[in-house]
């Protein structure tokens, strides 16, 4: 899989998930280069501009995008626009799934019903065919995005803070319950198919309805049937159990994945991730920790507090039957018990360091004046959403006590993750130099 991105912007073009023993999906046609500045026009008339081309991979290209005016589009262009042969088969799959279910007017109006801030649910604007150079071209008008946060928990050490854990789980449970009460479901929630905004690094979008499925048509649920030819679809390492018999993905299915993010999210580790290329071994070892979720949290939560709340969201998945609707609230609120235990509140805050535009930026360390006991206890909220957990505080160049109560090798850890965050202000070898000298 390709991601399709500026250095500012990214939304993904639709793939076939790999899966394990199954064959090759045929070689379908790319789309061909279009001119800066080309007229699309869609469905109902609307004509769009295109911009650059910021990307391709799979079956398509994808380009920055506005409406159409006598300005050319900018590289802050609100709009990307997704360009596939029409023979081709997953746009056209995509799209189904924003015609039905993603709407502006129909977003707005479930985001205004349920008192929500916002729905991280990408928006459909358009689509429609183009015929170029004696081809036809199918093309579809969705929101511009920022990065995905699998590159945002690679470049933070593989951790995300309690607080944003929690916060992404509910922001996501917000968008599952919408999605799920339009037919569909996911089956690949993941931390690359989570897209922040391009204007506001607060708020996280699920993308790639591909392969979404419409578990519900018309109201009457799939039945539950084990397929061996579909075994194993969706991410290995996420993907829910009845997945890994082949049965067709299910609401249960979508909030059993989000749960194993959300682990792997806050430990940086899930038991069966070394034997990825074995998918009954995966298989087998989720189906022992679903039996056995206190054994779960040991091994992903070894010699820690272990977050009650995720065990508890656990259970409450285990307990679901294949057709049943969920309580969306009832998970909720296992999720928001778990921030009040920590001392914190969903203010909306997602603490990732990144600057408007989603880039990761640097926080100045700066010297912070010793407090008095008293002074301690009124420490501001913004300063405990910095740390994300009052139980863990991240050490700053003010607080580390070098070769004495933190190890070397523990202080070279730090400065090093810190050193990500600088963008080149520091250089490795002037941390090297700066470190003290323990017999090399």
């Amino acid at each position: 899989m390709l991601l399709l991105c500026d250095p500012q912007s990214q939304v993904k073009m639709p793939y076939m998930k790999k899966t394990s023993g199954k064959r090759a999906p045929a070689k379908r046609k790319l789309a061909e280069e279009f001119a800066v500045g080309e007229i699309l026009a869609d469905t109902t008339k609307k004509e769009w501009k295109l911009g650059v081309s910021i990307g391709q991979g799979g079956f398509g290209r994808l380009y920055l995008a506005d409406v159409n005016s006598s300005k050319s589009v900018g590289s802050d262009a609100p709009y990307v626009v997704k360009v596939e042969p029409s023979q081709n088969g997953p746009l056209f799959t995509e799209l189904k799934f924003y015609m039905r279910a993603a709407k502006p007017d129909e977003i707005q109006k479930w985001t205004k019903s349920h008192k929500l801030k916002y729905l991280g649910v990408p928006r459909y604007w358009g689509s429609g065919l183009h015929e170029k150079s004696g081809n036809s071209y199918r093309f579809m008008i969705m929101d511009r995005f920022g990065r995905d946060l699998q590159r945002i928990y690679e470049e933070n050490a593989k951790r995300f803070a309690h607080k944003t854990v929690l916060q992404l789980g509910l922001r996501i449970l917000d968008i599952l319950e919408y999605i799920h009460e339009h037919e569909y479901v996911h089956g690949d929630i993941k931390a690359s198919n989570l897209l922040l905004s391009y204007k506001n690094p607060n708020q996280v979008y699920l993308v790639d309805y591909g392969l979404a499925y419409r578990y519900c048509p018309e109201g009457v649920h799939k039945v539950y049937k084990e397929d061996p030819k579909r075994c194993h679809d969706g991410t290995i390492e996420y993907t829910s159990i009845d997945a890994h018999k082949g049965v067709a993905p299910s609401r249960r299915g979508d909030l059993e994945i989000l749960g194993y993010c959300m682990i792997h999210w806050l430990s940086g580790h899930l038991p069966w991730e070394d034997n990825l290329k074995d998918p009954n071994f995966v298989k087998d070892s989720k189906i022992r920790c679903r039996d056995n979720i206190s054994d779960l949290m040991d091994k992903c939560f070894p010699g820690k507090n272990k977050p009650d709340e995720i065990a508890k969201y656990m259970e409450k998945v285990k307990l679901l039957s294949y057709e049943e609707k969920p309580v969306y609230q009832h998970f909720r609120e296992i999720l928001l018990q778990g921030l009040k235990a920590i001392g914190q509140r969903d203010d909306g805050v997602l603490d990732f360091g990144l600057s408007e535009n989603g880039d990761l930026q640097a926080k100045p360390m700066q010297k912070k004046k010793r407090k008095t006991a008293a002074a301690t206890d009124e420490s501001t909220e913004a300063e405990m959403e910095d740390v994300g957990s009052p139980q863990k505080k991240k050490p700053t160049s003010s607080n580390l006590k070098f070769g004495s109560e933190i190890c070397l090798q523990e202080e070279k850890s730090i400065i090093l993750h810190w050193l990500r965050f600088l963008q080149g202000t520091l250089t490795f070898f002037k941390i090297k130099q700066w470190l003290p000298k323990h017999g090399g």
